[in-house]
């Protein structure tokens, strides 16, 4: 919310409570509605449409007509109409028009660039044409020079083509989005000297656009890790592919398949796939200019959220040789992937069990995945829910992440929930890619209500009992 914007908020709401306690008073109720009025002009030059005033322009109606019926009835059902009016315009900021994204808690400073990949060996399955080739995207989040300004890096794909939802937002809500502030300049350099830095391959959530984790994702990179995000073309949400096209979810069910896990099986191997692909570029420079010769490919991990984790963890029981290390971020592993061998560090982040009610094959299926690694690690984050790792809490006003916490949980809240997730990463990634070491558990001792460590060798690790649900 702009300056502009909270002002006219607060002014029209309390020109409609005068005009509930005060209904006369025609030359001031006149002036006061023209001076708002002529203000909300203002706010529409400057900041455009924006949906939640909708209700605020139509209350500076309201409140400035007379409201002196002649019936009883007609006046009160007046006064309930300017009441359910303003009611209204405060409950549609219970959700921000442009969020406010945490600042970075690292050191450096940071850039972006987005690379749109083609995998020429591969078919698209999701579309008809034999001829279509599967799209990577990658944005990469890297440290940049220091001083370095600029633009920021635009938030979301396709923001002029968005589907009717992007996950479970209606489209009119990111109307304005593109105003996010990501904390991170397009295309800076990189920040100087010789080094080559380590990276982090990132996978999203299902259905979720890579953009939706800015936050965690902005904050990972200032620490000193060159962050490639993917999105999986059709099946995130928006994805603008190599040759400019925007496109949106894919879903094709199959038949004998009612509780979808072949479905997302297939999802979890063509994403582990996306991931090696992202390697192959990896390993032949294929990077822009500004990143080209200065990353480590033999320093390589990857992390995901839900399905994006467990497709992390399948890439690192596949590619141990390129893979250093994975963390699984609340997601539920499908098919044979628990019963795999990780050759390499594995780390389970989730949220709060109790909240978040995980389903018997996350349990077990995440429980397996921790015996069979040779070194594993799992923390969980106490009132945090599936979504505090994401952005989308902060899409809602505090008001508004207050009502949602009473209904889905997460009280925590995502900027705490990142925050913790940022530096247990940051302490389990530095020995796998490089680093100097450092124990992940005094990292999440600084926090409070974070449970976990490193799990014994021989000794199965200590899960939540098998809940129904996710």
């Amino acid at each position: 919310m702009t300056v502009i914007d909270g002002l006219l908020l607060a002014a029209v709401l309390a020109f409609a409570a005068w005009r509930l306690v005060a209904p006369g008073g025609r030359r001031m109720r006149e002036a006061a509605g023209l001076a708002l009025a002529a203000v909300a002009l203002v706010q529409f030059a400057r900041e455009g449409f924006t949906w939640q005033f909708v209700p605020a322009w139509a209350l500076i109606v309201a409140a400035a007509a007379p409201v002196s019926a002649r019936r009883a009835g007609w006046r009160w059902a007046g006064r309930i109409g300017l009441a359910a009016l303003a009611a209204a315009t405060a409950g549609t900021w219970l959700v921000l028009a442009v969020p406010r994204l945490p600042a970075p808690g690292g050191p450096y400073p940071i850039g972006s660039e987005t690379f749109r990949w083609v995998d020429a060996t591969r078919g698209e399955d999701a579309t008809d044409d034999p001829a279509d080739r599967r799209n990577v995207v990658v944005q990469a989040w890297y440290p940049a020079a220091g001083g370095v300004t600029g633009p920021h890096a635009p938030y979301i794909d396709g923001l002029g083509d968005l589907p009717p939802r992007v996950s479970l937002l209606p489209r009119f809500l990111l109307r304005r989005y593109g105003e996010v502030d990501t904390h991170a300049v397009a295309r800076a350099p990189l920040a100087a000297g010789s080094r080559r830095w380590p990276v982090v391959i990132f996978s999203p959530g299902y259905g979720a656009p890579r953009a939706f984790y800015a936050g965690l994702l902005a904050d990972l990179a200032s620490r000193g890790y060159v962050v490639l995000a993917l999105d999986h073309p059709y099946e995130s949400a928006v994805t603008q592919l190599a040759d400019g096209r925007v496109v949106h979810t894919v879903e094709r069910f199959a038949p004998g398949d009612p509780d979808r896990r072949r479905f997302m099986t297939d999802h979890q191997a063509t994403r582990a796939a996306d991931i090696r692909f992202v390697l192959d570029r990896l390993a032949t420079d294929a990077v822009g200019p500004r990143l080209r010769g200065r990353l480590d490919a033999g320093h390589v991990a990857v992390i995901g959220h839900s399905l994006g984790g467990a497709a992390a963890a399948l890439a690192l029981s596949q590619d141990p040789g390129r893979l250093q290390a994975a963390a699984n971020i609340d997601g539920t592993p499908y098919g044979d992937l628990p019963a795999q061998r990780l050759q390499r560090p594995f780390l389970l982040l989730q949220s709060d069990a109790a909240e978040t009610k995980p389903s018997t094959r996350f349990v077990d299926g995440n429980r397996r995945l921790l015996v069979n690694a040779s070194a594993a690690w799992r923390f969980e984050i106490k009132r945090a829910n599936h979504y505090s790792f994401t952005d989308a809490p902060l899409f809602f006003s505090p008001p508004g992440r207050f009502v949602l916490s009473r209904l889905i949980g997460g009280e925590r809240g995502p900027v705490e929930t990142q925050r913790a997730t940022v530096d247990i990463l940051d302490a389990f990634l530095r020995a796998p890619l490089g680093r100097p070491a450092v124990d992940p558990r005094p990292a999440a001792r600084r926090y409070g209500d974070i449970s976990g460590g490193l799990m014994a060798a021989s000794a199965p690790p200590r899960l939540p009992p098998n809940l129904p649900g996710r």
